[in-house]
């Protein structure tokens, strides 16, 4: 028999019709491609199988997260040659079948089959989210946040680091620490939102309470912090109790929709936009418009994707669904504006951060590289393949100005029109 690498990488670019940028080393030690590129391994026939029987994104994902593929060599290298070429290319109906009527494409795919041996698909990997009910009903948000979130605070603390900040960092440069910058980004929200002691500060999904503890001990804020995830709840009020700081935070296990104890100065919603979707978006900016007095201010940080000429045409990311972010819609920007406004508010100011989130996701990369094995131990194998491969991805996305992350600051203006907002904007810079 030939090797395989060789047939393999012929047959690959055969299907994509364009030359495949890395190296290929398949499971009888063989290799073909590029010679200084990244080598893409293929373990065994699995992976092809898996490939076969799921075409596209998701297919890959499995092969990824079982440990049948994995990359040998600069994984963001990896990723940004490949990007281009899987995806972005499509995986629909309309998409798979035009390529089913050309005959390169269904000779490759014949090649494929014979390389994979006997078509039995195999189970997907036991991390995969089975998906049940309606989306972005309280309890499948909770069980969506669950799936997230309670991985383990361990792990979480080994990745983001003694910050316990999940979201996207505030860098001055690129060479600053992540906890200086993390601190940066909690500081730059607050000033935003113009806390000062007593103010009233609701924090919609507020993960381990950084931004609570930091509202509160560092500009005098009385904060309600709210949560879906039971693991981060207990947490976060460790860490409350042991700053001293139990009279002015609380933290709740609560839905954004059960909070009837407003009206609140002001409301942060830092990452936890993209788990209500957009059948339910307007309805969080009312919610939201609804808890804050005349004249109290929201900050919006929410990532968001570049928008289609087809909007129905936009699809769930297959991988990011599947095992990170259960039932998760990006939305683009100018959508996220337009819905904050319907609901009432004014939007004062728009800032791009895309930058800053490629510079964090790279270093929980390297946090979680260097602590691997315990990575592991602490969640399991598949689940660190999936933390490694949506962080590194992510970032290449980020880079290649695939996504964005903005801080929409808007204020419930009252019929006054007297916003309290200073003449000159960014004045908290």
């Amino acid at each position: 028999m030939a090797e395989v690498a060789p047939r393999l990488h012929a047959l690959v670019e055969q299907l994509l019709g364009a030359p495949f940028p890395v190296r290929v080393r398949a499971w009888d030690g063989s290799q073909a491609g590029p010679p200084d590129a990244p080598i893409v391994v293929v373990r065994g026939r699995r992976a092809l199988r898996r490939l076969l029987f799921k075409p596209g994104e998701l297919g890959l994902a499995r092969a990824w997260v079982a440990g049948d593929l994995t990359v040998e060599g600069d994984l963001y290298t990896a990723l940004d040659l490949l990007s281009g070429l899987i995806w972005q290319r499509g995986e629909d109906a309309r998409t798979l079948g035009r390529a089913l009527r050309d005959p390169d494409f269904r000779s490759a795919v014949r090649g494929l089959l014979k390389l994979a041996g006997p078509p039995l698909p195999p189970a997907p990997p036991r991390e995969e989210v089975r998906r049940t009910g309606h989306l972005h009903t309280r309890r499948t948000d909770r069980r969506a946040i669950s799936h997230h979130y309670d991985v383990g605070n361990d792990f979480y603390a080994l990745v983001l680091g003694p910050s316990m900040v999940y979201s996207c960092a505030y860098w001055e440069s690129g060479d600053s620490t992540l906890e200086l910058a993390q601190r940066d980004k909690l500081e730059l929200v607050c000033r935003k939102l113009d806390l000062r002691p007593g103010s009233r500060l609701l924090d919609v999904g507020c993960g381990w309470g950084s931004l609570a503890i930091h509202a509160a001990r560092e500009h005098g804020a009385t904060v309600v912090g709210i949560t879906l995830s039971q693991e981060q709840a207990a947490f976060a009020r460790k860490r409350v109790a042991d700053a001293g700081l139990t009279d002015k935070v609380e933290i709740r296990v609560q839905d954004y929709r059960d909070v009837a104890d407003g009206p609140f100065d002001a409301v942060s919603s830092i990452g936890m936009a993209e788990h209500v979707g957009s059948e339910k978006y307007l309805e969080y900016a009312h919610v939201l418009f609804a808890l804050l007095r005349p004249g109290g201010r929201l900050l919006n940080h929410q990532i968001a994707r570049r928008p289609q000429r087809d909007e129905s045409a936009y699809g769930v990311d297959a991988f990011i669904d599947a095992y990170v972010f259960p039932d998760g819609e990006l939305a683009p920007v100018g959508a996220t504006v337009g819905q904050l406004e319907r609901a009432g508010f004014e939007v004062r100011d728009v800032e791009s951060i895309r930058e800053h989130y490629a510079l964090t996701l790279r270093r929980w990369v390297a946090r979680l590289e260097a602590g691997w094995g315990r990575a592991v131990r602490l969640t399991s194998p598949g689940r660190a393949r999936v933390w490694r491969l949506y962080m590194a991805a992510s970032a290449v996305a980020f880079e290649r100005n695939q996504i964005g992350v903005n801080q929409v600051l808007a204020v419930r203006t009252p019929g006054s029109g007297d916003s309290g907002m200073p003449l000159r904007a960014r004045t908290w810079n």
